[in-house]
């Protein structure tokens, strides 16, 4: 089968022996497209994962070969997640589900950059799920990362009605928007790029220019790793609001000053993955149409893996989704 690699600080398509269940509980999956994530970006620029490894895992897929428990079948057109809580452990208990060790180990085999994956029995159980008739293939793929968001919107724990600015509306920021208003905020979104600032005012939220922005917000989502995203969250939060962070910036970049969290009385949270009840809420929220994705991927053939990632690397494009 064909898997794309990471070799040399590139991306490569290899041939690899073919997977099937060899007597293991699950689902043998062909993937029919996966997502590029930008924590797969991070891994590779950063050389967090090594070589050999095969990235990827916004996938969706049809099942080819199961033994399941489940009701899933073979034929069936699935949506699934990687991590899987446990759901016992400390982190678990406190909300924290993406520091738990299970849900750190848990994962797909190889990595969604492949023709085939293996699904465990936990993962159908737990996070998967057959892909809505009314989704295409490209819009199915948004289950993971949007459910990513709706646990960011949940932990933010702000009120319906409130104020709220999304910094940044790269494809995270324009999911951001969109689940922050089908949760009941008022939303504006900000960019520096005019493109991406109309993309998100002809989804019917307000956007603007970073430059032009005044007043002052309950909540900021900061979905732009950039360093003056920093500076924008605490100068048009206001006294007792929040930040969520969503993004990573350079490690060289230095932490929120102290006296400013500490005398605003300022909430300042990180939020990382979802748990499997996000995730079902974020398939909702795609199958209803709240949140649309049209027009934010970008497809590209597997072959063409490595310009997928240059293209969003270079802000060419806002997001790519890699057709298998």
């Amino acid at each position: 089968m064909r898997t794309a690699v990471i070799y040399n600080d590139k991306i490569i398509v290899n041939e690899t022996p073919s997977i099937s269940l060899g007597g293991r509980k699950g689902a043998v999956v062909k993937v029919l497209g996966c997502g590029l994530c930008g924590s797969d970006i991070v891994k590779f620029v950063h050389k967090i994962s090594k070589d050999g490894t095969v990235l990827g895992h916004e996938i969706v897929a049809k099942i080819v070969e199961i033994d399941s428990e489940t009701d899933f079948k073979a034929g069936d057109t699935i949506v699934t997640s990687h991590h899987i809580p446990c759901g016992e452990c400390v982190y678990c208990k406190h909300g924290n589900v993406s520091m738990c060790e299970h849900f750190k180990a848990t994962n797909i085999r190889p990595g969604g950059f492949s023709e085939l994956v293996y699904l465990s029995e936990e993962h159908l159980q737990n996070v998967a799920h057959l892909k809505p008739e009314n989704l295409t293939e490209v819009e199915a793929s948004f289950y993971e990362p949007l459910g990513c968001i709706v646990r960011a919107v949940k932990r933010a724990n702000l009120l319906k009605g409130d104020e709220v600015l999304v910094v940044g509306l790269g494809s995270i920021g324009i999911l951001t928007a969109q689940a922050l208003k089908a949760y009941g905020m008022n939303v504006v979104g900000c960019d520096l790029l005019p493109e991406r600032i109309e993309f998100l005012r002809k989804l019917g939220i307000d956007a603007i220019d970073v430059r032009e922005l005044a007043g002052e917000f309950d909540g900021i989502f900061m979905t732009s790793g950039a360093d003056k995203a920093i500076d924008t969250a605490l100068k048009y939060v206001r006294n007792g609001g929040k930040i969520l962070v969503f993004s990573s910036t350079p490690s060289e970049i230095s932490a929120y000053a102290n006296n400013e969290i500490y005398y605003r009385e300022l909430t300042v949270m990180g939020s990382y993955s979802p748990s499997p009840v996000d995730l079902k809420d974020s398939l909702e929220l795609l199958r209803r149409g709240k949140v649309k994705v049209d027009g934010i991927s970008t497809i590209y053939e597997l072959d063409d893996i490595q310009q997928a990632f240059e293209d969003t690397m270079s802000n060419k494009i806002m997001k790519a989704y890699i057709k298998l």
